[in-house]
């Protein structure tokens, strides 16, 4: 069973001296938190650091629609209408199909596999270039509220959640997140915090590896400069939004800011990368630490309304931060944890005709191969000024516009029903449609029936085996087509 990974003392077992007053007030620190420090970074989500921000630029009139909110807002209204707030993964992951519209990254991609009956564990780790990205992680804030000072259980609970659209240290980041936010409803001591964290998780994680640096370069030298050029020489990564360079910024940034609220979120949102989620995790982490170490003068820009981006359908959320501080006190009191089982899964695989060839050559004879879903490595190194030429078919059932995508850190030449669509030169990776690098993608009108797509795959790094994502969305909703590739 899955909960086996856990540990099975819990670290804090007895909260029930928290006063009522104060658990509330934790909360609503919590989402205030959150609130502002996402805010604070959204303006520069994926913008390379360092940065120089001191407060809001520009500053807001209201709170701005961030995803780190909307999808716990989207559990929490799920849960709590249940006759028995229960939380397991298949709970999740209906609420996913019903109320979120995200094309984005792992989101997208978890989409597609519940579309074609992928269930958790499996809808997060089948076909997943982004399974290590923050999309999970920040949701963790939810399961921390919900087990206040009870760090393994907001560790299962945000496990539940995680592995609808995650797997590997993307899963086990928001693990430790939802430990250590639950542990700072009872413990002031971020290094502590940040231990009972660390508990929670495997050992051997590139994660924590990250983590574990992040404190050591910062008992080397505290000084954002010297942890920036640390982490961004170790971490840095294709995809802003992967948990290995993101987690050590967070921690880097909790320790640098020994608790005070203004500097901490700022010094997050000033290394780069993910910054509108590691601005409020922080913020987040922070207040429910100490909710009056949040200045009024970033809380009162922003108000206290609920604000949720449109691509939240489906549900009416309390109108304010603080009517969503009151639901999550009062589900707290009946939450039941019901994990189930896993389902066995097989996957399908695509098949694609192949020809490794010296370029420019034709005369290498094809190969049928099948790869276990769009996200595809192949076995073998390339030889030196070899290509490889990739034919595979995808189906469209109703004429219209869609996107077609082959994304690949190679030199790629693409044809579509044996016309150019594409070219581009060796450069990164970041598969999702609506962040495609340069020429890596197509919009079409498309008819009903069979289409192919050829890909040339030319200068590949030195001894490495060339990879790629290959896939079509709708062009209206950038949500990828299920069971397109055939």
């Amino acid at each position: 069973m899955v909960n086996m990974l856990f540990k099975k003392q819990p670290i804090i077992e007895d909260v029930t001296g928290m006063n009522e007053q104060i658990y509330r007030k934790k909360v609503l620190g919590c989402w205030l938190g959150k609130a502002v420090g996402g805010t604070l970074g959204a303006p520069i989500e994926g913008w390379d650091g360092p940065h120089h921000l001191d407060f809001y630029d520009p500053v807001p009139t209201t709170m701005v629609p961030n995803d780190d909110l909307d999808l716990q807002v989207v559990w929490a209204m799920t849960i709590a209408a249940q006759p028995k707030p229960v939380v397991n993964s298949r709970v999740l992951a209906e609420a996913w199909l019903k109320n979120v519209g995200f094309p984005w990254d792992e989101y997208a991609v978890a989409i597609r596999n519940l579309k074609n009956g992928i269930m958790p564990p499996f809808s997060g780790s089948y076909d997943n270039w982004f399974v290590d990205g923050m999309g999970c992680a920040i949701r963790s804030e939810l399961w921390a509220c919900l087990a206040p000072g009870n760090p393994e259980r907001a560790a299962k609970l945000s496990y539940e959640d995680a592995c609808v659209d995650h797997d590997g240290d993307g899963m086990w980041a928001e693990v430790f997140l939802a430990a250590m936010e639950s542990a700072a409803f009872i413990e002031n001591d971020v290094r502590k915090i940040i231990e009972i964290g660390k508990e929670q998780i495997p050992t051997g994680l590139k994660l924590r590896e990250g983590i574990e640096d992040a404190i050591r370069w910062y008992d080397e030298k505290p000084e954002f400069g010297y942890l920036f050029d640390k982490i961004m020489t170790k971490y840095k990564s294709d995809n802003f939004t992967d948990v290995k360079v993101n987690f050590p910024i967070m921690v880097a940034a909790l320790l640098l800011g020994k608790g005070d609220f203004s500097k901490s979120i700022c010094d997050a949102v000033n290394f780069g990368e993910d910054t509108d989620c590691t601005g409020a995790t922080v913020g987040a982490l922070l207040g429910i630490m100490n909710p009056d170490s949040i200045p009024e003068k970033w809380l009162a820009p922003i108000g206290r309304d609920m604000v949720l981006s449109p691509g939240i359908v489906g549900i009416t959320p309390p109108p304010t931060i603080d009517a969503f501080s009151d639901m999550i006190c009062e589900m707290s009191k009946h939450i039941i944890l019901d994990p189930q089982p896993a389902t066995s899964f097989e996957p399908r695989p695509i098949h694609a005709c192949a020809i490794v060839r010296p370029a420019r050559s034709k005369a290498e004879p094809e190969q049928e191969v099948s790869f276990p879903g769009t996200f595809c490595e192949w076995p073998e190194v390339l030889p030196d000024k070899h290509e490889l030429v990739l034919d595979f078919k995808f189906k469209i059932s109703k004429a219209g516009k869609y996107v077609v995508m082959f994304n690949s850190k190679s030199q790629v030449i693409v044809d579509i029903d044996g016309n150019l669509a594409f070219r581009r030169s060796p450069g990164d990776m970041a598969p999702s449609f609506h962040r495609a690098p340069w020429n890596q993608e197509v919009f079409m009108d498309f008819e009903p029936g069979i289409h192919t797509i050829r890909a040339i795959v030319q200068r590949v790094a030195p001894n490495t085996r060339p990879n790629w994502v290959v896939g079509v969305a709708y062009a209206d909703s950038l949500q990828w087509v299920p069971d397109a590739m055939l």
